[in-house]
């Protein structure tokens, strides 16, 4: 049985939540549309943190902590304006990761982080969905820069930053208080890429 607080609450509160979501930004690339989390995204999100592959985002979690990581990349649209983006196939609306635009404690700046199941791994849909919300994050946000904070041995992760054109900045790693994470900075329309 889905637990209580995996599930939408009826009435009048669940109309609320389905306008806040709505009032939230969509985006549409070739195979993807990304778009706010809801309720209904959670299980990929579990599947992702509760699983080995999950290690490089703080896993493998327990069911519970990954609600908290689900709870807590959905509330940064409140907080800051910018938050998590479900990222789902167009042709067969599976949800096939997430792509946050996020603020954690210990982030010196925004982070333009990826996540994706197993299944969506390999076919270029990481790249697709973090080039497309970079854009937006410069285009409509005015945010000038964006970084990704990825563990060093997060080969798939920083193969990716650098197929984005993300460079590591020594500078801003050093100003880390933490065990050695890598900070991988993302050109803005100005640095060549």
């Amino acid at each position: 049985m889905t637990p209580r607080h995996e599930q939408p609450t009826p009435g009048a509160a669940a109309s609320l939540a389905s306008r806040v979501s709505d009032a939230l930004p969509v985006i549409t690339t070739k195979r993807l549309v990304l778009r706010a989390p809801r309720l209904s995204d959670f299980p990929a999100c579990a599947e992702i943190a509760c699983a080995e592959r999950g290690k490089f985002i703080g896993g493998p979690m327990s069911r519970e902590d990954a609600w908290n990581e689900f709870a807590k990349m959905t509330a940064g649209w409140l907080l800051h304006g910018h938050g998590g983006f479900a990222v789902e196939d167009r042709d067969s609306g599976a949800i096939c990761g997430f792509v946050v635009l996020g603020l954690e404690p210990g982030d010196q700046e925004v982070e333009l982080g990826f996540a994706l199941t197993e299944a969506g791994e390999g076919r270029g849909i990481a790249a697709e969905a973090a080039q497309a919300i970079r854009a937006w994050a410069t285009d409509t946000l005015g945010l000038a820069g964006l970084v990704s904070y990825i563990d060093p041995q997060n080969a798939r992760s920083i193969a990716l930053a650098k197929r984005l054109g993300a460079t590591r900045d020594p500078v801003a790693e050093a100003a880390l208080d933490d065990d050695g994470t890598h900070v991988y900075r993302h050109p803005t329309p100005e640095t060549p890429q």
